[in-house]
């Protein structure tokens, strides 16, 4: 197992690493940093914050942000640059000390990377950057990060090496950033942390403590996290709220998001030993399938076995069992939504030809609350591209992941899936589960979720209700990806793993990416239109913290909308 080595064992159990907090300069006398890029902080953006709702402090960061936005772009190139690829481990050792020194650079007085150790899945984990800042504040917001990515699969579909941060432009924004975890999630995080070094640089200190936890295991299901919080709960202890990085969408909506779908992932693993039929040592010469059984074809046969003849229906028995409708708010969400959204316009933000469903509603029920069993991946034999070479393997491997909602729960999908392996013949199919997300509401008409809106509002970024309900979506969010909010979470999760109690949570943001897990992944640098580029992306970061720290007041209400608000109770 790999190892660190910054920390004795008992340094592993302890709270962190004290870090002197850098001496700030006095208000209104940084510098601007010499341009570099030449960035445009305001791009070519139709919508622009309202000062005049927000104090003078706060314009003060804001104008820090315009002038340092050079700075602050490079920063994330520098992060893009270090890759951190938890599938393979690629670099991603230093790039858990990359993050712990970007929040010792904060003044956080605690800082520490942890090593989980082995998982219940057998897995080693990837480490846990941990930090805390005491600001000396009345509140404290917790704030989640993913430091790992995905792997680059197909590195001869992207335009600009993935691991570059190469600025181009993609119309109608003059500038984006290409790179691997550009929005997914560096680029957001990134925003986060610019925000906070430009508080602190104009202030000196944060209107807010915080409490940062860094995984790098979200693209292997939070295994090391699961492990961690787990086993330190007491490192969470005195968060008020959690935020969850987040984006405006493609039309420049903002969403409240805070809950989180369930995941389940699992391998399938079909061979000649277990079989008893075909090569049982190793891969043996492709000219003996006259002859001799292929476990391979058995793969496919038994994969067909589990889905509809379209891919898109499992036959796995029982497999919709405990699936809660969804609610009618959720319901009345859906079906405003789908009167504004375009499918072809859909399915040009994602990169794919059409979806499944050629009417809105449909399509973004799937979405946001279906489920589904997914081929992720598929191995054995010749994997060589072009040319030949005639093999029959011994062994070939499948990667699924299963989508899951209350509720449902993963393992059981698991132990249905292997009744079924076995009800369809193929009792000699290995079945390996990786790991496990559990699904979790989350209520976010709450301190931050309010905060959250009110950054809105300053920002001029529409955006839709926030709900007392629980849902996963949030205020109609969709479920989308997976992440590990019943870790975290106060509301009704799929799994209750540590003493932890959870806190509230809200996710969104301003700025905006795309094409996560895909090529030419990139994230806005400068907006267009009603899509902010990173220094809105940064501003509104700064808003909704000064809003949870209640430096920002509500927003007036008109007297004329009073009686209108009054009768929609009726």
């Amino acid at each position: 197992m790999r190892r660190l080595c910054l920390f004795g064992m008992a340094m592993a159990l302890a709270a962190g690493c004290a870090q002197s907090t850098p001496v700030a300069p006095p208000a209104g006398t940084a510098a601007p940093a010499a341009t570099t890029l030449g960035i445009r902080p305001q791009g070519d953006t139709e919508i622009q914050p309202d000062l005049s709702q927000v104090p003078a402090e706060v314009q003060q960061v804001f104008t820090h942000i315009d002038e340092h936005i050079d700075e602050h772009v490079e920063n994330l190139q520098k992060w893009i640059r270090q890759p951190s690829i938890s599938n393979s481990g690629e670099g991603i050792e230093d790039s858990a000390l990359m993050v712990k020194g970007f929040f010792d650079e904060l003044g956080c007085q605690q800082t520490q990377v942890f090593e989980p150790g082995t998982t219940e899945y057998g897995s080693p984990a990837n480490p846990v950057v941990y930090a805390k800042c005491d600001e000396g504040a009345e509140k404290t917001l917790m704030i989640y990060w993913m430091y790992d990515t995905m792997p680059v699969t197909q590195a001869d579909a992207w335009i600009a090496p993935p691991f570059e941060g190469r600025l181009i432009e993609q119309a109608p924004y003059k500038k984006v950033l290409i790179g691997r975890g550009a929005t997914n999630s560096k680029g957001p995080q990134m925003s986060q942390l610019n925000a906070f070094r430009a508080i602190k640089a104009v202030h000196g200190k944060l209107p807010v403590n915080l409490i940062f936890v860094a995984e790098g295991d979200e693209e292997r299901m939070d295994i090391g996290l699961r492990k961690f919080v787990k086993d330190h709960p007491e490192l969470l202890a005195g968060a008020d709220a959690m935020l969850l990085f987040g984006s405006q969408a493609p039309s420049g909506g903002g969403g409240f998001g805070g809950g989180s779908e369930g995941c389940v992932y699992v391998e399938l693993t079909t061979s000649g030993t277990a079989w008893g039929r075909g090569p049982t040592v190793s891969d043996i010469h492709g000219s003996n399938k006259r002859s001799v059984d292929s476990p391979a074809w058995r793969h496919i046969k038994m994969l067909a076995s589990l889905v509809s003849d379209d891919g898109n229906t499992p036959l796995i028995d029982g497999f919709y069992e405990g699936m809660l409708p969804i609610d009618q708010w959720q319901e009345e969400e859906l079906r405003t939504a789908a009167q504004r959204t375009d499918l072809k316009v859909a399915a040009e933000n994602v990169g794919v030809a059409r979806y499944i469903s050629e009417d809105p509603y449909t399509m973004l029920k799937m979405q946001r609350f279906g489920t589904s069993f997914n081929l992720d991946g598929i191995w054995g034999g010749n994997m060589y591209a072009g040319g030949a070479g005639a093999i029959l393997p011994n062994k070939v491997t499948s990667k699924h992941n299963f989508r899951y909602v209350p509720n449902m729960k993963g393992p059981d999908i698991v132990k249905k899936l292997r009744a079924q392996l076995d009800k369809n013949g193929y009792k000699d199919v290995d079945v390996k589960m990786i790991g496990d997300v559990p699904w979790a509401k989350m209520n976010t008409d709450h301190e931050a979720g309010r905060a959250l809106k009110r950054a809105y509002e300053v920002m001029n970024i529409p955006h839709g209700a926030l709900r007392a309900d629980y849902g996963i979506g949030g205020g109609g969010g969709a479920a989308g990806g997976y992440w590990p909010a019943y870790l975290f979470g106060n509301g009704e999760v799929g799994e209750k793993v540590s003493s932890f109690a959870g806190v509230p949570i809200v996710g969104g943001g301003g700025g905006h990416g795309g094409r996560a897990h895909a090529a030419n992944e990139y994230y806005v640098i400068e907006g267009a239109g009603r899509v902010y580029g990173m220094a809105g992306a940064e501003k509104t970061v700064a808003a909704m913290v000064y809003a949870f720290a209640g430096k920002i007041p509500p927003k007036a209400v008109s007297v004329l909308s009073v009686p209108s608000v009054a009768s929609s109770t009726n």
